[in-house]
């Protein structure tokens, strides 16, 4: 039982430094993004349908790769960065480029939830388009977004599995090495638990969090 408590601690805990980084650059990358998505739209607050087409065509090009093919994409790219393509941090790189689209989609669908009345309404007062997305689309949609974030850590999370298969350590790396390819099978399931337990405290928190922000 110490022994392989010796092999999941670390991994744990390279699997949520992976998951907070990641989360916390995704979600600054992909929040303005998402909000440029609705508000360039034709008719929206700031139309730019030219800007809106090309945005929404990069952010579908790089959804439609699988993870793994987008890792090994981005490993020039993390290595550049992070000086090496191996490891922990350099996962971090392919796993933020990876689900930022996925988020800016998600913040997308977030914002379009919101009731135009609403945005109208502020319109007529005379609020500029920062202050309506500051003050009304963000803050009505925030419920929503909590949703979104959860989604979005848990495909995180799911991704730097994904990256373990390729060097990027944590508990996806575990389960390969150790549970796999070693054919120990009390540390991959070991391995399995704790990632479904991640998951479920995730969604736990994310539900309780959107309960408590929702204003219906």
């Amino acid at each position: 039982m110490s022994d392989l408590l010796e092999l999941l601690i670390p991994s744990l805990i390279e699997t949520l430094y992976m998951i907070g980084l990641s989360a916390l650059f995704t979600i600054v990358l992909g929040l303005p993004l998402g909000i440029i998505l609705v508000v360039t739209e034709k008719n929206h607050i700031m139309p730019f349908p030219t800007l809106n087409k090309i945005l929404s065509t990069i952010i579908n090009v790089i959804r439609s790769l699988p993870a793994i093919i987008l890792i090994i994409l981005i490993a020039p790219f993390a290595s550049l960065i992070v000086g090496t393509s191996i490891g922990t941090t350099a996962a971090i790189v392919p796993l933020i480029v990876a689900a930022t689209p996925f988020f800016a989609r998600v913040v997308e669908t977030s914002l379009r939830e919101v009731d135009w009345g609403i945005v109208e309404a502020s319109m007529a007062m005379g609020a500029s388009p920062f202050q309506i997305i500051t003050r009304v689309l963000i803050p009505e949609a925030m419920s929503s977004l909590a949703l979104g974030i959860t989604i979005t850590l848990i495909n995180i999370l799911g991704y730097s599995a994904i990256a373990g298969i390729l060097g990027g350590g944590g508990l996806g790396d575990l389960a390969i090495r150790y549970g796999y390819h070693r054919f120990k099978t009390d540390v991959l399931i070991a391995a399995v638990i704790v990632l479904v337990a991640i998951v479920q405290i995730m969604q736990f928190l994310g539900n309780s969090l959107s309960k408590s922000l929702n204003r219906k």
